[in-house]
């Protein structure tokens, strides 16, 4: 257990160096909820977009149309502006995961440094690369020479293998949490954004039947204000999911990549060692 937490400090030590990430991702939720109501009040309210200056008023360009889908909108632009924002976030945050220099060749260049038992050139590779590979990596090789040292001289050679590995995987796991930070709130959106738009749906065309039973037909302003209720939520929740859907797939397609050169390089090293070794009793 001790060795274990001895290998695994390195990468703990050593995170990566710049933006990594919002973690009060809820305070994101709030600002966008306040925004969204200034948009809802000020911009598509504005008795400019209303006959005779006044928002109760039939609309008369798309902004007060949008204004008449009622109390659901400024919900729907919250979920809308979050997504957003925390695109923006992941990108940023993955963008210093991924290291300063391009990922292929690096997990090329450590291989090509491996494959020439250079670990010094690997180290220093990894110390210009940064980012959550470039901590992976220096953990898996402080964990190589950490085997080769007289304390781990009673180890067998799988048993060195394994340590190498486990320290590789415990490494791993210190970085996830900053990778896939924020991804379930973009994940339950995408949801979110259909169903918030579904009940916008529901409303407005209750409101357009209730116009409908009260005027006989006559009260074409309810009418109208009841269906456009019903067409502008409908269209903002799906414009919602349909970024939410886009942006958390596009984020895990990059997690699953950088997971991918992990194991890559984190086998390397092990098998580097390996290759490198007789058993030992």
């Amino acid at each position: 257990m001790a060795t274990s937490q001895k290998v695994a400090a390195p990468a703990a030590a050593k995170k990566s160096q710049g933006f990594t990430g919002i973690r009060g991702a809820f305070w994101i939720i709030v600002l966008c909820f306040i925004a969204a109501l200034c948009i809802f009040n000020l911009v598509l309210g504005n008795g400019d977009n209303f006959q005779g200056g006044d928002n109760a008023n039939a609309p008369v360009n798309i902004l007060g149309t949008i204004f008449k889908g009622g109390y659901v909108v400024p919900v729907i632009h919250t979920l809308l502006l979050t997504v957003l924002c925390l695109t923006v976030e992941r990108w940023l945050a993955l963008k210093t995961a991924f290291g300063k220099k391009n990922l292929t060749k690096f997990v090329a260049n450590i291989k090509a440094a491996l494959k020439a038992n250079d670990f010094d050139k690997a180290e220093k590779l990894c110390n210009e690369m940064r980012g959550s590979v470039a901590n992976v990596v220096l953990a898996s090789l402080h964990a190589y020479k950490d085997m080769e040292s007289g304390a781990n001289a009673s180890l067998k050679k799988s048993q060195k293998v394994a340590k190498i590995q486990q320290a590789h995987e415990e490494a791993t796991q210190l970085e996830m949490p900053t990778l896939q930070m924020n991804l379930p709130i973009i994940a339950t959106i995408v949801t979110l954004g259909t169903l918030t738009g579904l009940l916008g749906t529901v409303t407005g065309m209750i409101r357009s039947f209730q116009a409908l039973a009260a005027g006989g037909g006559g009260d074409s302003l309810a009418l109208s204000t009841g269906i456009s209720e019903a067409l502008v939520n409908t269209a903002f929740g799906i414009a919602t999911s349909w970024c939410a859907v886009i942006s958390y797939n596009f984020f895990t397609n990059k997690i699953d990549k950088l997971t991918y050169a992990l194991d890559e390089v984190g086998y390397t090293i092990a098998q580097t060692y390996e290759a490198n070794h007789t058993d030992e009793a």
